[in-house]
């Protein structure tokens, strides 16, 4: 039941997000996407992810025991070390070294998670930097990538 609760909390504060993010607007309007896009597209994935909490069926036991909370501390360190080195190493390498633990957290390999990370960061960055025109720091990679 719980986890219906949690679903609940999420469509609520998704819609919150989506109704606070409605009158985002820049001044100047300098990137196509604009400031509202970023909000938007979170309070979507929430209000999907907490629909799938309310309408899914019951996994059986408490799978939160499953979880060895060593991995769980490992990848919130590591996400919280991606936002610390976000403007010095550069979207790219900061995602790189966020994903690894992240994905030896839910079972990956090394080689695996280091893959999965920089496939994850340079398609994200082409994705943000070349389609959308979000401007994201290179950090260490600006020699190869066009720096900012």
């Amino acid at each position: 039941m719980s986890d219906r609760i949690l679903g609940v909390a999420c469509v609520v504060v998704a819609a919150g997000m989506a109704w606070a993010a409605k009158d985002y607007a820049a001044p100047i309007s300098y990137e196509p996407v604009g400031p509202r896009a970023f909000p938007l597209l979170l309070a979507t994935l929430m209000a999907a992810g907490g629909l799938w909490l309310i309408v899914r069926p019951n996994l059986r036991g408490n799978w939160l025991r499953q979880v060895p909370l060593r991995s769980l501390a490992f990848a919130v360190a590591a996400v919280f070390a991606y936002a610390l080195l976000f403007e010095l190493l550069g979207f790219t390498l900061a995602t790189v070294v966020m994903a690894v633990p992240v994905g030896m957290a839910f079972g990956g390999s090394w080689l695996q998670a280091l893959a999965g990370g920089a496939g994850l960061g340079l398609l994200l960055y082409l994705g943000f930097d070349k389609l959308l025109d979000v401007v994201l720091p290179t950090g260490l990679l600006s020699f190869i990538l066009g720096g900012r």
